[in-house]
Order: structure tokens, then C-alpha cells, then sequence
């Protein structure tokens, strides 16, 4: 009879048995931690849930039950009427194109500025690191103002253009200070080996510390995009022009003439629904692309905010 023991056949060959590694079972005090923690955990969850399903419910429910306060988390009287009117609109979907270029657009630059601006702070040795510092600094707690802005924006040109929205944000201070954090914890050995090798400063950045940076673009990435997605007043203040509003924009002007209408007090009934219900769809509508594209990129979000977190 063929044995697989270990002790068995250590015995049969003449040779001391390895002790068995004895296991440690949890103690009384953390199976009490994991439950606790568990409980507290699914509440949050429910509690983040709630208020979601809540509103994917209401904009399928029906103008009565919403005005009665009869929709929980199960749509009641199920219609699409709202739902029908804004997606039979081109004016919506030309807004949400315009919205998908604003966001890679402004995405991409800022991936870009942020990305080598964190890259220049990494460096303790850099000459006039600490100016380079205090600017991005001071400029989370101190801005021209609205006015100003708006005035620097027309005088160069850029009212009712892509650029308006995309370059005055273009650097998030706080995606910078995690950028860089994360790349001051790379190993500086992997740096000083690729100079060793023959690149430039250049080649590293490109060849040696990007691709090792892919939890960290991907958490910027989508700080970015979700930010750029729901931008809505740089559009409203820069442009006069219908055609070049975001999605954000033509719902939030949605949402203001179903108020108007309310207040003029419209008998019409598909005017009374979509009044009911305008806001919820407008909330499906907008953060819909942002649930359907998180899974894909969430396994490097928790990772490249921690890696940007530890220092060795």
C-alpha cells in the first residue's frame, strides 16, 4: 500500500519525522472583531445602497406614486415616459458626445501634467523643489476668483471653445501630492540601474517608472474622469452656444424647466410625469457610464492610493 504521509515516510526511510506544524486558531476576541466588523460593513453598504436604489426606482415609477411618496425601493405604476423623452432628444445625445470628449480630453492632459509634475517633486535633489512645492500648494487654499477667471478665460480666446473646460482644472493638487508620494516610494536603485544602462531621464520615466505605476494612473484616471464627467458650471459659465453643452448641463436645464412648469402649475399629464420624476432620471442618466466602467479599474484603486500612501 502506497503512503503519502510525510511522518509515514520519513519513518520507513530511517530518518526523524518533521514536527507537524500545529495551528493556531483565532482567538475569541477576533471571531467577535470579524462579526462585528462584518455588521458594520454590510450597514454601510446598505446605507450607500439606499438612497441609489431608491432613485433608479423612482424614475421608473409612475407620477402618482412618486408625488405620494410611495416609491421605496420597488418602482411603483412602472413607466418610461421621461426616460423616452430625453433619449428620443438629439440634442441629449449630442450633449453626451460632447461630454466624452470633455472627459478624454481633459483626462488625458492631466494625466500628463500631473503625471510629470509629480515625477520633477520626486526628486529631493531637484533645484528649486520647494518653490516648485509651495505653488501647487498654495493654490489649494487661494484662487483669482470667479470674475477674474472668467475675464482671463475671454481675453484669451477660449469662451465657448474645449479648452475652456479643460486647462483651468487640468492639475488636481491632491492627485498630485498621491503621485508623488507614490513615486518617491519606488526603489531609487531601479532608477540609478536604467541610468547605469544608458537613459535619460526621459527613458526612465517612460521605461522604468510608468510601467511600474499602473495602480496609481488608473486611481488618477478615474479621480479625473468621474470629476470631469460631473463638471457642469465651467460649461454653463463659459459657453453660450446650446450645441457645445455637456449632458451635465442639458440635464441640469432639464431639471429647471420641469421645476418651471410645476410652479406654473401644468395640467398636461406626460408634463405632470416627467415633472415627477425628472430629477431621478437625470441622476440614473448621468452617473450610469461611471457604474459601468468603475469594475474594471476598481482592483487598482484601493492599491494605488495605499501605494501612494506608504512611505519606506
Amino acid at each position: 500500500m502506497v503512503t503519502t504521509d510525510p511522518a509515514e515516510l520519513a519513518e520507513r526511510m530511517g530518518k526523524p519525522a518533521a514536527a507537524r506544524p500545529t495551528r493556531v486558531g483565532d482567538t475569541r476576541g477576533y471571531r467577535v472583531f470579524r462579526v462585528v466588523n462584518v455588521v458594520l460593513l454590510l450597514v454601510v453598504a446598505a446605507v450607500t445602497l439606499y438612497p441609489f436604489v431608491n432613485i433608479v426606482a423612482q424614475s421608473f415609477s409612475d407620477e402618482q406614486y412618486i408625488r405620494t411618496g410611495r416609491v421605496n425601493l420597488v418602482p411603483r405604476g412602472f413607466n418610461l415616459k421621461t426616460y423616452g423623452i430625453i433619449v428620443s432628444d438629439p440634442t441629449f445625445w449630442n450633449s453626451y458626445l460632447n461630454t466624452v470628449v470633455y472627459t478624454v480630453t481633459a483626462t488625458l492632459i492631466s494625466l500628463v501634467l500631473t503625471t510629470t509634475y509629480a515625477y520633477v517633486l520626486s526628486k529631493h535633489h531637484l533645484k528649486g523643489r520647494g518653490l516648485l512645492v509651495g505653488v501647487a500648494v498654495f493654490t489649494m487654499f487661494f484662487n483669482g476668483g470667479l470674475i477674474p477667471n472668467y475675464v482671463l478665460i475671454s481675453e484669451l480666446g477660449m469662451k465657448n471653445t474645449l479648452w475652456a473646460v479643460v486647462l483651468p482644472n487640468a492639475i488636481s493638487v491632491f492627485n498630485l501630492l498621491v503621485m508623488k508620494a507614490f513615486f518617491e516610494s519606488l526603489p531609487k536603485e531601479l532608477e540609478e540601474a536604467a541610468t547605469v544602462d544608458g537613459l535619460n531621464t526621459y527613458g526612465v520615466l517612460l521605461r522604468i517608472v510608468l510601467p511600474l505605476s499602473k495602480a496609481v494612473i488608473a486611481t488618477m484616471v478615474l479621480f479625473y474622469a468621474v470629476a470631469n464627467w460631473n463638471s457642469w458650471f465651467s460649461a454653463f459659465l463659459y459657453f453660450d452656444r446650446a450645441d457645445l453643452f455637456p449632458v451635465t448641463v442639458y440635464l441640469r436645464n432639464m431639471v429647471s424647466g420641469a421645476t418651471t412648469a410645476t410652479s406654473m402649475g401644468s395640467t398636461d399629464s406626460d408634463v405632470g410625469q416627467v415633472n415627477s420624476n425628472i430629477k431621478s432620471v437625470t441622476m440614473v442618466l448621468t452617473v450610469l457610464p461611471v457604474v459601468v466602467i468603475y469594475p474594471f479599474i476598481q482592483r487598482y484603486f484601493v492599491s494605488g492610493v495605499m501605494l501612494g500612501a506608504v512611505k519606506q
